[in-house]
């Protein structure tokens, strides 16, 4: 007979503990172990009992090809590889106020005025744990949406999702918003903790495998940034993106971080504009429109999220410092990438820069990630710092190693011809050795191959 037992589970990691602790020896978080109740069953011996063979087949069948709802959000389809594919799971995180429910919303009503594969109207289903159907209501009343055929619920109870649902003509889209406002009756934790996001996760998912239909799952992030709950539901679902921007930007970058169905860092972005948000087709133009040339401290830097070349400005901003520790402030880039920067321009070029304060921003609230933006950084850097401006049609990109040398960077000619296209002229970037991949932008092109060059190109 099964009986009840506790565990200690950390809600950052999912860790499990014997006893409480003040402290998770795996996160190392405080004050996260909380006290959940388990059924602890009997093991059972699967030895001696005889399982059902199985069936293999080699890499050369043909399977059928996917069939991809279209949203007619062409910034959410790209990101998703391409339009959304039947069975599938979306997991959507970001910060509070981001953004997440208005564009699921926006989706939904885009995608309830299509077909299905069948042909019929696209069913969608809109479930909230967090707001009432009045509010809802509401949202969709400010962003023009009334009138679109969705569907909509309000409730936390996983066993009443899965008795609606469970039908012979299920809905073609869910929404769940969100995940951790969801419970699962047979555990006796309350919504958001580990173990019942994890059940109330692997219990939808299953569901929309066996129907078929596309479910979204709407996530919250921690302080640090990352999804709450347990790292199992990241790898159960098919897709995660992140909803990324500063709220005092009306920027919203949408990001794929992991898409069994298409390929990942691709970026989609978006205006937060009072009907919603709305498709910026063309990021790089937005990225630099409030850009002056001519100043000091700025560089263009042409880099490559997923698929798509983006240009964006980074500003530095290299200030004498009375302070034994110089301050190093950085928005958009890694703060440790931007220390070593600065180490190899005072190792290898021989540039003071410990009596500086150095701050370091990239506009519009993109966030970079990409190693290609370690030329344009030190770019920035050295022309701050000898008040020297970059020409204003000119790009920089490359990768900065330690010993000083500019390594090259993939898809330099997809980086040319976005900065061609906006009216570049000039372009700093690392030598081309692979002579294979030739170069067909007509750009003017001037090749580093150390950081010392790049000096003696502020100096003369």
């Amino acid at each position: 007979m099964a009986k009840t037992a506790t565990q200690f589970v950390c809600q950052e990691c999912g860790s499990v503990y014997a006893k409480w602790a003040g402290k998770c020896d795996a996160c190392g978080k405080w004050n996260t172990i909380v006290e959940e109740a388990v059924v602890a069953e009997a093991p059972k011996s699967v030895s001696g009992k005889s399982g059902r063979k199985i069936d293999f087949c080699d890499l050369k069948g043909v399977s059928e090809k996917a069939f991809r709802l279209k949203s007619n959000i062409q910034e959410l389809d790209r990101v998703c590889g391409g339009g959304l594919v039947e069975g599938s799971c979306i997991l959507v995180g970001g910060d509070p106020g981001i953004g997440k429910s208005t564009l699921l919303l926006q989706a939904v009503a885009k995608l309830s005025a299509g077909v299905n594969k069948k042909g019929t109207p696209t069913r969608c289903v809109y479930i909230s744990g967090e707001e009432s159907i009045e509010q809802i209501r509401l949202r969709a009343a400010r962003l023009g949406l009334s009138q679109a055929e969705v569907e909509l619920a309000s409730t936390m109870n996983v066993r009443d999702i899965l008795t609606t649902l469970d039908i012979n003509d299920s809905p073609d889209v869910v929404v769940i918003d969100s995940i951790q406002t969801m419970f699962v009756d047979t555990l006796d934790s309350s919504p958001g903790t580990v173990g019942q996001v994890r059940a109330a996760g692997h219990e939808l998912i299953r569901l929309a495998k066996r129907k078929g239909f596309i479910l979204f799952l709407v996530g919250h992030v921690t302080k640090e940034g990352t999804l709450a709950g347990p790292r199992v539901l990241e790898h159960m679902v098919d897709t995660v993106l992140y909803f990324e921007g500063d709220r005092g930007h009306h920027f919203r970058i949408l990001r794929a971080v992991k898409n069994r169905f298409g390929a990942t860092d691709e970026i989609g972005v978006f205006e937060m504009t009072e009907q919603g948000l709305e498709e910026v087709s063309n990021p790089s133009a937005l990225f630099l429109a409030e850009r002056r040339g001519n100043i000091s401290g700025s560089c263009v830097f042409a880099g490559i999220e997923g698929s798509r070349p983006v240009l964006v400005e980074i500003q530095a901003l290299v200030a004498p410092s009375s302070a034994s520790s110089p301050r190093r402030a950085v928005v958009g880039w890694d703060s440790g990438r931007l220390n070593m920067i600065l180490a190899v321009l005072e190792a290898r070029c021989g540039i003071q820069l410990n009596n500086k304060d150095i701050y370091l921003n990239v506009a519009g609230g993109l966030r970079i990630t990409e190693p290609a933006a370690d030329l344009s950084v030190a770019t920035a850097v050295i022309s701050s710092l000898m008040q020297k401006p970059v020409p204003a049609d000119m790009v920089v990109f490359g990768e900065v190693g330690l010993s000083g040398e500019v390594r090259a960077t993939p898809q330099m000619d997809l980086r040319l011809k976005e900065a061609s296209k906006l009216g570049f002229e000039k372009a700093l970037m690392p030598t081309q050795h692979n002579q294979k991949k030739k170069i067909t932008s007509s750009i003017q092109r001037q090749e580093l191959g150390h950081l010392k060059t790049l000096v003696d190109f502020f100096v003369k």
